[in-house]
């Protein structure tokens, strides 16, 4: 299935590194080069700011979906393309699921890692079979990754991980499977 949008799963914060936020840049422009939509939470702040404001100012479209909860915690994106309200987390994550063809993994922390657990599993119960990249940027999950492939080698997957999840060092990786 050809990937027409993507879900950007990322911080809320800009975290310690500059690498991040030059990452979440780069994502953005890639994602508007090759006329893709980007899907994800709806905020204006941190990485997923830096990500969407990228497209935006790139001449692409934006996607936001984020709960009545966050609205004023994480002060929803007003310059994107589109903002839905939904009710809750479980409704903007399926939400975001329905709406990709694919997601991207940046730095970020427990929702992030909720988020990418959550769209591995569906993967591996067969609900959905949509690309699932990581992007290790400056090694930030290398220790989750190593975690991932005990999982693998202790036999508490179904299938293979690399066939699960695709990591990528750098966003130029992202264009070959585009």
């Amino acid at each position: 299935m050809p990937i027409e949008s993507l879900a950007i799963f990322c911080g809320s914060q800009k975290g310690q590194h500059p690498i991040y936020e030059q990452h979440a840049e780069e994502i953005g422009k890639i994602i508007t080069e090759h006329n893709l939509t980007l899907i994800y939470g709806g905020g204006k702040n941190g990485l997923m700011g830096i990500a969407a404001n990228s497209v935006m100012n790139n001449g692409g479209k934006v996607y936001g979906i984020i709960p009545k909860v966050l609205v004023e915690w994480e002060s929803q994106h007003e310059g994107i393309t589109e903002l839905l309200v939904v009710e809750d987390m479980h409704v903007r994550k399926r939400t975001i699921y329905e709406r990709c063809d694919a997601a991207i993994i940046l730095a970020g922390g427990f929702g992030s890692l909720d988020e990418l657990f959550e769209i591995l599993t569906w993967n591996q119960l067969a609900i959905h079979d949509k690309k699932v990249f990581i992007l290790n940027s400056n090694g930030f999950y290398d220790h989750l990754l190593t975690h991932m492939q005990k999982v693998a080698d202790e036999g508490f997957l179904y299938g293979d991980l690399q066939e699960k999840l695709i990591v990528l060092k750098e966003p130029k990786e992202l264009l070959a499977y585009l």
